[in-house]
């Protein structure tokens, strides 16, 4: 079950989604200069804002896929010379060639990590500021304003609220007023936003003084959630038409969408066990959200397909970008930029090599003896400082003899 909070967020993202929640209002306040108050036409026009603001990532994501499918033969090739070898030495050595390859290719293993790690609290933000419309568009939410207000000078109202909202994806812990039998209107509101058409008729069977205002307001409300004229943006699609469009809709843009960021890379070899599990995951992920829309609201599924039309036009012009350029010249500017940050930063790269090395020797120490000699005598893997003393020895000897 997906449980959604109204109320503002106050934890980790809450500054990121008050920044989509005033970028929201905003642009709700655009359109209502024109007397045009829709969500579903503000969610759009949102998404089209938030996919320009996370372009570099996007840029940035597609690159170093481009130079992934460049470096796995290579990388794959190193992981068969060592297949099978766990000791320390040789996974040293593994870690080593691999870097020499993402060195070669002027990448980062870290590359492709950061900006899905960069892009997903940014994912879950837009998510919980097109789920709690109410609490980011002050127009909207004064409309329930109205409702709430009526609501709580009647008797009973808590209790009739609370029983309600178990059937919906609301979580209530942080209802600790109802204590005293009472909830705040950004309670009741985050009650109400949740509610479908139905909902509303239990509302006015349950509390029937507020049938005028409830009427008024909820007309109001499903305007304002309208999406053509025939959808309510805070309902179910369900599996009928016209609803069934939505997820319809998010799961043929995604399988287009995943047939365009892979175009033009290198397909994975059979050999490698990643690629049957990349491929399942672009047949099953949008299959599943397709799915996901039918259990969500409209509103959701509306923004996961206004994002996928986005990015299929954005991906257009990226992978035209990038043809352009060419995967070689890619490499050599990534060659390029790297050298000039290392040259920025010597002391950092040195003292970097150097822990890497200082661990490895604590690593080799060991009692047992290495095959390599020396005069005929077998060397001691103690360490660098024990050969050394080895060589020292042998070149006093020299001297002696001269």
């Amino acid at each position: 079950m997906f449980i959604a909070i109204i109320t503002k967020s106050t934890g980790m993202l809450g500054p990121i989604v008050n920044l989509f929640g005033y970028i929201m209002n905003a642009i709700f306040n655009f359109f209502n200069m024109f007397g045009i108050q829709n969500i579903a036409l503000s969610i759009i026009v949102f998404t089209l804002i938030t996919k320009m603001i996370m372009l570099p990532l996007t840029i940035k994501q597609q690159k170093f896929t481009k130079l992934q499918s460049r470096m796995s033969p290579e990388i794959q090739a190193i992981a068969a010379k060592y297949k099978g070898k766990k000791d320390e030495i040789s996974l040293k050595r593994q870690q080593a060639e691999t870097q020499e390859v993402y060195k070669k290719y002027g990448a980062s293993q870290t590359a492709g990590c950061l900006p899905m790690l960069l892009s997903l609290p940014i994912m879950l933000a837009l998510y919980s500021v097109i789920n709690n419309i109410p609490a980011h568009v002050n127009i909207v939410k004064d409309i329930y304003q109205n409702i709430a207000t009526a609501i709580s000078s009647t008797d009973g109202y808590a209790e009739i609220l609370m029983e309600m909202s178990k059937g919906l994806t609301i979580k209530t812990k942080s209802f600790t007023e109802i204590s005293e039998g009472i909830l705040t209107n950004n309670h009741i509101i985050d009650v109400l936003s949740k509610f479908r058409t139905t909902n509303w008729d239990i509302l006015i069977e349950k509390i029937p003084s507020i049938q005028g205002i409830v009427t008024n307001n909820v007309n109001e409300i499903n305007n304002v959630n309208s999406l053509f004229g025939i959808l309510n943006i805070s309902d179910n699609p369900g599996w009928a038409f016209p609803g069934i469009i939505i997820p319809f809709l998010s799961m043929v843009l995604q399988f287009v969408q995943t047939k365009q960021m892979t175009a033009g890379t290198q397909a994975p070899s059979k050999d490698d066990p990643s690629a049957s599990t990349m491929n399942s995951m672009n047949t099953v992920m949008p299959i599943m959200s397709g799915v996901f829309c039918v259990m969500l609201p409209i509103g959701v599924g509306l923004y996961w397909v206004a994002s996928s039309f986005f990015t299929i036009i954005q991906q257009h012009f990226i992978n035209k970008y990038f043809d352009k350029i060419g995967i070689d010249e890619m490499i050599e500017k990534n060659k390029i930029k790297q050298n000039k940050k290392n040259q920025k930063h010597p002391n950092e790269t040195i003292k970097k090599v150097a822990n890497q090395y200082t661990k490895s020797i604590d690593t080799y120490k060991t009692e047992e003896v290495k095959t390599d000699v020396i005069d005929n005598k077998p060397i001691s893997t103690g360490g660098i400082a024990e050969i050394a003393n080895i060589l020292k020895n042998k070149n006093i000897d020299k001297g002696d003899k001269q």
